[in-house]
């Protein structure tokens, strides 16, 4: 079943990329040869209208096939008023930013209604303090619940970091404890941790760590689409700070996953429920969004650098270029597939 569950959703997060890239194409009236889900050997076709709807036996992306763009041969052009390479270069930007945006639009779609359902967040309650900290010296003690930080209510404990990260000198903090609610006053100090990343960062901090209760957080109409932004934000950052550490080897090539990855971290949030698998699908379209706007030829991104190229020009590159260098991107890319295929097995067969 969560193998399934993987395969729909990677089938549907493909089909919103696509539909993307359909709807700009046919708004500045460019024809849709092929509309297909998956790659390889067709195992569904149908004509409807003037375009191919298919079902390709390979669900790891999909295509749009437009009059006049080949991914495979650049040098493949059509002239007709309804092709793809006759329309302005800014057109054509916009039909290639069409499809990620897609996925960016769907994730913040995905993340209202995570909001609206409920979302699990470690309550404010303070579990351990850390010797001789600010915390410590205040006379936080476990189990009090943070009520209120320099007079704003708190709801979960990821309120008490943004606020102590926030702070400039001192803290008011309300706590409640015993049924009573008391106030006490505390200076955070710079020390250091390690990030996500394996980094020794700096960071304000006053000593205490949450006690691992969880509570329910569910959005109002009113504040559930700034949650879903935010949320959105902060999975867009999180993926290009990987990229970014990934490129300057922070983080290790062995660290990348590839489908089977995919379909066992779906599999999992398929069980947790349906909150968790509209959190975790929402994040590989980010994800998808994100990857498909890199500045590789073959990808969005690739297409999108050589139309800005001709935007600012006045001219395009040439057949050559655009050969080797979109030959250059395929092979990087089927480099990366077959990189993130092998991290994979490797994991599964050693028990990662």
């Amino acid at each position: 079943m969560g193998t399934l569950t993987s395969i729909l959703v990677l089938s549907f997060l493909i089909f919103f990329h696509e539909l993307g890239h359909f709807l700009a194409a046919r708004f500045f009236g460019v024809h849709v040869e092929v509309f297909s889900i998956g790659f390889g050997k067709k195992v569904f076709s149908k004509v409807v209208g003037n375009t191919q709807y298919c079902l390709s036996l390979i669900p790891l992306g999909g295509y749009v096939q437009m009059k006049g763009q080949d991914d495979m041969d650049p040098t493949k052009v059509s002239y007709d008023q309804d092709s793809y390479n006759t329309k302005a270069p800014w057109k054509r930007i916009v039909i290639l930013f069409a499809g990620p945006f897609a996925n960016f639009l769907l994730a913040f779609l995905l993340f209202i209604a995570v909001g609206s359902m409920g979302v699990n967040k470690y309550a404010p309650i303070i579990g351990k303090i850390s010797e001789n900290s600010p915390a410590f010296e205040a006379g936080i003690q476990e189990n009090d619940r943070i009520v209120m930080i320099n007079g704003v209510l708190i709801e979960a404990w990821e309120d008490v970091s943004a606020h102590i990260q926030e702070s400039v000198g001192k803290l008011e903090l309300k706590i409640e404890r015993a049924g009573s609610v008391q106030t006490l006053i505390i200076t955070p100090k710079i020390n250091e941790y390690q990030n996500m990343f394996g980094e020794i960062k700096q960071k304000k901090m006053i000593g205490i760590a949450p006690s691992g209760k969880m509570i329910e957080v569910s959005y109002s109409a009113d504040k559930v689409i700034g949650f879903a932004y935010d949320q959105t934000i902060k999975a867009t950052t999180l993926i290009l700070t990987s990229l970014q550490k990934l490129v300057e080897g922070v983080v290790s090539p062995k660290e990348l996953g590839g489908i089977i990855s995919i379909v066992q971290v779906t599999s999992e949030a398929s069980e947790a429920g349906i909150v968790a698998l509209f959190a975790l699908t929402a994040l590989i379209s980010v994800n998808l969004g994100v990857l498909n706007l890199l500045p590789i030829p073959a990808l969005d991104g690739g297409h999108i650098m050589f139309n800005a190229y001709e935007l600012i020009t006045k001219r395009a590159p040439s057949e050559r270029v655009l050969t080797s260098m979109t030959t250059a991107g395929w092979l990087l890319l089927l480099s990366l597939m077959a990189l993130s295929i092998f991290n994979d097995i490797y994991r599964l067969t050693n028990g990662n």
